[in-house]
């Protein structure tokens, strides 16, 4: 049995700086497409976007089709700023030269 209520879906996008989290009463069947259709036209979230954004719900990946269920809760993921397996090769990098350059240049290295 299909029930006409609406339904509440909270919209979640952490930023650098702070964290958006906004609910939003949809009627069903809403899909997430719907649901982002609101988040856009907020004020809130006016400096992102939310239509080129990948949305997860809980965590997991889900396409714009997708219908929505109560208590659901989408989240906003932003892009990479960098590749982190890049980025951990570099900061080790800069460990070793650090390390290796306090300690000179005579120091024995230790074998792979």
């Amino acid at each position: 049995m299909a029930t006409t209520d609406p339904f509440i879906v909270e919209i979640i996008c952490a930023l650098p700086d702070r964290a958006i989290i906004k609910a939003y009463r949809l009627m069903p069947p809403a899909t997430v497409a719907d649901a982002l259709a609101l988040a856009a036209a907020d004020l809130d979230f006016a400096a992102i976007d939310v239509a080129g954004s990948t949305v997860g719900i809980f965590g997991t990946a889900v396409p714009m089709g997708r219908v929505l269920q109560p208590g659901d809760r989408l989240e906003l993921y932003r892009t990479l700023a960098a590749d982190p397996k890049n980025a951990r090769r570099e900061r080790v990098l800069r460990a070793r030269s650090q390390k290796s350059a306090r300690q000179g240049a005579t120091a024995p290295r230790r074998p792979r």
